[in-house]
């Protein structure tokens, strides 16, 4: 919450609204702006953190958070067959915001290989 100009600062201080489904004092999740799924949403720790790159010792309860409380959020949110998380990171990860967060993407259909194999 402490990075005047990201996005994820704002939601976290209320100046953004959002569609929260999940609020506590180290993170917070929403719904996607642009869901690429039934089931699409975002968990941020509220601590701005700008990518993993930059992750510390201190921000280890919040990021270990994030990965407890996806299952329940995508159960709750009606994935309730399977989900996939995303941690996009840096240029090449096509990381566009600028703030650690991990989307939850579900639903009732198989959501398709994320990657194509190479040979």
């Amino acid at each position: 919450m402490n990075d005047p100009n990201c996005i994820f600062c704002k939601i976290a201080r209320g100046l953004i609204p959002a569609k929260k489904i999940y609020d506590d004092d180290d993170v917070m999740a929403f719904h996607d702006i642009r869901p690429q799924a039934p089931v699409h949403f975002l968990i941020v720790p509220k601590a701005h953190i700008a990518s993993l790159y930059d992750a510390q010792p201190p921000h280890q309860a919040a990021l270990g958070k994030m990965l407890l409380i996806a299952g329940g959020l995508a159960r709750e949110a009606g994935a309730t067959d399977g989900f996939r998380t995303i941690v996009n990171n840096g240029r090449v990860g096509h990381q566009e915001v600028y703030h650690v967060h991990m989307h939850v993407l579900g639903g009732p259909d198989p959501l398709g290989p994320m990657l194509s194999r190479r040979n």
